[in-house]
Formats: structure tokens, sequence, C-alpha cells
């Protein structure tokens, strides 16, 4: 069986992130949105980031998503996981924090809620190839920024095999791709869950994670997402 290699240590994370920040901020800067110089993301890129919550049913679960991912949003996105921009991780950090709030599971929510009752956020895994290449996990980096009460439960899910790049496959293709791929921990049975990803497209890695979780006794209450692709009829 494989498995995404173990994100660092709760004790580690905010200092390899520190560092991590600190070699974008030495590095020339132009804004990930449109290339401005001097700006990790500019005042106008910044708000085309201001989110704008919708909740859609995709493959039987609501999935809050804070922007579209088109224009900006979907330029700073694809620097930030594939072009090494992390400084972009706080500007895109409001946007999860609205989709997370919009599913129930803000800290308000959080707040009123026993332990056993919160609504706990769990990550989609990683592949190692992605692991290799970027160094950190994307989504869990910006929800670590975003402030929410409750944080996630690392390697609630883990990958029982290595899945290709999404980017590209039809929708059959991805469901494929995706069938059967997670497992979810025990640590989940009982638990209310709320998947956390970056962008949802048709949705196939969000039912095979609901499917894993379900198989562990876990209940899935939804998922929340930075952005959605635009849905064409």
């Amino acid at each position: 069986m494989t498995s995404t290699p173990a994100p660092p240590s709760p004790a580690r994370r905010p200092v390899r992130d520190a560092l991590l920040d600190a070699a974008a901020v030495l590095l020339p800067v132009r804004c990930a949105g449109c290339s401005v110089p001097d700006r990790s993301v500019c005042t106008a890129c910044a708000r085309s980031l201001a989110p704008n919550v919708r909740t859609r049913t995709v493959a039987g679960i609501a999935v809050c998503s804070a922007l579209d991912y088109d224009g900006v949003p979907r330029a700073v996105l694809l620097a930030y996981k594939d072009a090494g921009r992390v400084d972009a991780a706080p500007a895109l950090a409001g946007a999860l924090r609205a989709a997370v709030a919009g599913a129930g599971a803000g800290a308000e929510v959080g707040a009123r809620a026993g332990v056993r009752d919160r609504v706990v956020p769990v990550l989609i895994p990683s592949t190692r190839a992605a692991w290799r290449r970027r160094g950190y996990h994307p989504t869990g980096m910006v929800l670590s920024r975003s402030r929410i009460l409750d944080p996630p439960l690392w390697r609630a899910l883990r990958l029982t095999r290595q899945t290709a790049d999404q980017a590209g496959l039809s929708s059959s293709a991805r469901e494929r791709n995706r069938e059967g791929s997670i497992v979810a921990s025990g640590r989940l049975a009982g638990r209310r869950c709320l998947i956390v990803d970056d962008i949802v497209t048709t949705g196939a890695t969000l039912a095979e994670a609901a499917r894993a979780i379900t198989a562990a006794g876990g209940v899935v209450a939804g998922a929340a997402t930075i952005a959605q692709t635009p849905r064409h009829r």
C-alpha cells in the first residue's frame, strides 16, 4: 500500500512555512495575478480574490466555494501551486476561510460545539509526485493561514495508490482515476467531517474522499474549496 509522505509535525510546520515565506520575499516579486512588479498580490488582484461564497451540490455533497476558477483567481492559484509562489497563500486564505465558514464549520460553530460534535476539517491528500515537486501541501498551507478555530486532522485521508494528475482528464476519466484511491483513518469514526480542497471541478475527488470517510464510520458534513471551475452547459 502506498501513501503520501507524512506532513511536518505541528511544531515544525510554522518554521517551515516561515522559511518558505522568507525565501519568497528575498526573491524578485511580481504580482501572482497580473505580474505587476513589487507586490505578491497587487491591490486590484486582491479585490478580485474577495470571497463570494456559493454552494452547489457535487456528487451529492454540498460544496461551498469562495471564488470562480477563472481570471485572477485562476492565475493566482496556478502561480501558488505550480510556480512556487507561496507568498500568495495569505491572499487566498480569506477566500478559504469564507468557504469553510459558509459550510458551517467556522470559528463560531466550533466555539459552541463540544469536541466530538465539532466539524473537523479533512484535507485531500497530495500524491508523492506533487509533494516532491512542491515540498508542501498547498491547501494545508492556505488553511493554516485562514485562522479557523479547528485545525485539520492530518493524515485523516491517505492514498492507497498514486493517481494521475486530474488536469486535462474527462469527467469519466477523473472518476476512474480516483475510484478506490483513498482510505480514511479510523479516527474519523463518529466524527462530522468537512472535506477541504483547493479547487472543485467534476467532484470526483470529493466523492472518493466522502466514500472513504463514510466507510471509516465518519459523517460527511459537506465540503469547502477555494474555487470552483465555471460550469458550462
